[in-house]
């Protein structure tokens, strides 16, 4: 059984996963399923439906984290996106997962405004300016950009702040009105544009660019 991407190409998390199976050149599918199924097929895999999952020989995984994990530990002697000494990798874990939850999440309560034509509160806007320049500082601590987010290779870290990184500085722009990532001296645009030469990346940009164009056209 070849392994099943399930998710949608428009999704930070999804892709994510996508970039990290394309760089180590592991075979999938891709399998179109949106967040908040009721399907039990879906639920099965996906307790709170939300994507990505996989589908495995072995089963169903959920949450991207744990999909990454699953994906270096399964496949190890294809392109490493893990260091072999365990602190380091732990490392390199630390930064992913601060991204996630620490900057993307963050500036998701955002998104519903900055991209889809909803509104946020001042009271939202105010909280979450204030949490994200402290988290901003806090991932500057952690991030390298030597030339990659966790040092001179390319990891998992970086598969989680390049489809993240620009989405939280296009939400604080478009919302707040100041791109807090470049505010604070991170030069995004020059990482994105570093990784975006990756041909594992530009695959996953140019599906992400069809799916937003079927996407708006629907809605349109």
């Amino acid at each position: 059984m070849t392994i099943q991407l399930c998710g949608f190409a428009v999704s930070n998390y999804y892709n994510k996963v996508k970039l990290a199976l394309l760089e180590k050149g592991i075979p999938f599918e891709e399998v179109v399923v949106m967040t908040g199924s009721k399907d039990e097929a879906v639920l099965a895999c996906s307790p709170l439906a939300k994507v990505p999952y996989i589908r495995t020989p072995q089963g169903a995984l959920c949450e991207s984290e744990v999909i990454m994990g699953w994906i270096e530990a399964a496949h190890p002697g294809t392109p490493p996106l893990l260091p072999a000494d365990p602190f380091a990798a732990a490392k390199v874990r630390e930064l992913s997962q601060f991204i996630d939850l620490h900057l993307e999440l963050v500036a998701r309560e955002l998104y519903a405004q900055a991209f889809f034509g909803g509104t946020v509160s001042e009271e939202v806007k105010a909280s979450v300016r204030k949490r994200l320049v402290k988290n901003i500082a806090a991932f500057q601590r952690l991030a390298k950009f030597a030339p990659y987010v966790a040092g001179d290779t390319f990891t998992q870290a970086d598969c989680a702040a390049w489809v993240s990184l620009p989405l939280v500085a296009m939400a604080t722009k478009s919302v707040l009105g100041e791109d807090l990532l470049a505010t604070a001296g991170v030069d995004w645009k020059a990482y994105a544009a570093l990784v975006g030469q990756r041909l594992a990346a530009q695959k996953v940009a140019a599906d992400r660019k069809t799916a937003q164009e079927a996407m708006f056209a629907k809605k349109g």
